[in-house]
């Protein structure tokens, strides 16, 4: 006997949220909801700041952090308008946001092509998105928001046009330590998928997110001494104080990974470092890359999982 199907069926916003100020921000800046966010723009994740966060006389509606800089979200419960496209880019300029999302219930094509020629003419580091939000429910069942994405940059072109004018001007040794990055970025994106590092650089490190603002798990490349390395990095604002709350638990942690880390507090500096390191590792011999690839990505992925709820549980 068939079993009978329900319809699914969208929903008009206002059925949840009356009130944008009211209702859908603090919605949207709850954890959970950021999160959903940040994974249909496939970020690493979003830190919530304040909400209607003042810029001048304006009031902005969410602002965030990602990987250590600023990003802004104005929202919309209707089709988009003049007035809050000339809005974002104001509030762009006021926070030095280096994201800008703008979600509303629909887009206008010609704030589309807006914000298109805006990812196309700005650098690497500037990215626009627009994300139209919607309503959907089968039958009498909960009420569920989806994220739909319309515009986000072109990363292949920004990021090929910023690495051409990097490599241009870098050294051999910087050139080499991009192609390193990018060549590892690559097999992160095929092997562990679930880490998320930034757009490769030329310099000697990487910087990949673990879950927590103040902490990094960056790949390094050390030509001067032929040492690869990958470090929890700590940059936290208790640094000190952070580091001394995974060295009470160092046993435990090098148990869980297979192998012994250098425990850096750095006492002349404001930030720490917890390195593995890979000895005798000259870039200039790209026939071993294939090796150190290999070695990079098992590191990253264990101190990843050993070191992410560590982080995160830290007071």
């Amino acid at each position: 006997m068939t079993k009978p199907l329900s319809k699914l069926e969208r929903v008009p916003l206002r059925a949840a949220w009356k009130h944008e100020a009211t209702d859908f921000t603090p919605w949207l800046a709850q954890e959970d909801n950021l999160a959903g966010l940040a994974e249909s723009l496939d970020l690493p994740e979003l830190e919530l700041v304040a909400t209607e966060h003042w810029v001048g006389e304006f009031k902005l509606d969410i602002l965030c952090t990602c990987e250590e800089e600023q990003v802004i979200i104005e929202n919309q419960l209707e089709r988009t308008n003049h007035n809050h496209l000339g809005q974002i880019l104001t509030y762009a300029a006021g926070t030095g946001a280096r994201k800008v999302i703008w979600i509303a219930e629909s887009f206008r094509p010609e704030h589309i092509a807006a914000l298109e020629f805006l990812n196309q003419n700005t650098t690497e580091d500037l990215n626009f998105f627009a994300v139209e939000i919607e309503l959907w429910r089968i039958g009498d069942s909960p009420l569920a928001p989806k994220f739909e994405v319309v515009v986000k940059p072109n990363d292949w072109a920004k990021s090929g046009r910023e690495q051409a004018k990097a490599a241009s001007n870098a050294t051999p040794a910087k050139q080499r330590q991009q192609r390193l990055w990018m060549a590892l970025v690559q097999k992160l994106n095929q092997e562990a998928p679930h880490i998320k590092p930034q757009k490769p650089r030329a310099q000697h490190w990487l910087n990949i997110t673990i879950g927590r603002a103040g902490f990094n798990l960056n790949p390094t490349a050390n030509h001067r001494d032929n040492k690869l390395g990958v470090e929890v990095y700590i940059h936290h604002q208790d640094s000190k104080k952070m580091f001394q709350g995974l060295l009470a638990q160092k046993q435990r942690i090098e148990d869980d990974l297979g192998f012994e880390l250098d425990w850096q507090e750095l006492p002349d500096a404001h930030a720490c470092r917890i390195a593995a390191w890979r000895p005798d590792s000259p870039l200039e011999d790209e026939a071993q890359w294939p090796a150190y690839l290999a070695w990079f990505v098992e590191r990253i992925v264990k101190m990843n999982a050993v070191f992410k709820p560590l982080i995160q549980a830290l007071p």
